[in-house]
């Protein structure tokens, strides 16, 4: 089943002359790509194998260094350049949808104290961390993603956090909230 899967990577650029690739992080997630992990080019190369394991060879700032079983020259590297990784949700960090700005946007939020803050309306990248852009009947609240913020994102229903002490509700809110 496709749901089964998530998009992890693209494939950035070929390197070096034994099929190597550097992958970066697809939409805002963590480097995700891990040693035997079995992934999924997509869209698949009309030639070759559809799911490679996978050898982490070195990260780096500009992504990570992969060796992907079945690419073993540059030629057959630079075919899946432009290509994204997929791999099956079970194989990923349990906290891999506090990264997914596509899974949280509209979700509802409830603080421990406060009650229902509203929704997620958008999700901030940060160097340190993210931070939720919640609007609702109080305002807007920005809320940064951290431990001691969000704890864990339940797969269904809202999600439970614990607003630092201060924060602040502006006054825009959604229609309809």
């Amino acid at each position: 089943m496709l749901s089964d899967y998530k998009i992890i990577a693209r494939v950035a650029k070929a390197h070096g002359k034994l099929g190597e690739v550097v992958a970066v992080p697809a939409d805002g997630l963590p480097l995700l790509v891990n040693d035997n992990m079995t992934v999924a080019v997509v869209p698949p190369t009309l030639k070759g194998d559809r799911f490679h394991s996978v050898h982490v060879v070195s990260t780096t700032d500009a992504g990570q260094l992969l060796r992907l079983s079945g690419i073993t020259q540059r030629g057959d590297a630079e075919h899946i350049v432009g290509r994204y990784l997929l791999a099956r949700r079970d194989q990923l960090p349990a906290d891999v949808e506090l990264h997914d700005a596509d899974a949280l946007v509209g979700r509802e939020v409830t603080d421990d104290a406060l009650g229902p803050l509203g929704r997620i309306h958008e999700v901030l990248r940060g160097p340190a961390n993210d931070v939720w852009v919640v609007r609702g009947p109080r305002g807007e609240a920005l809320l940064p993603v951290v431990d001691v913020v969000v704890t864990q994102v339940p797969e269904e229903g809202p999600i439970q956090v614990h607003a630092p002490a201060g924060t602040e509700f502006s006054h825009v809110t959604d229609a309809g909230e």
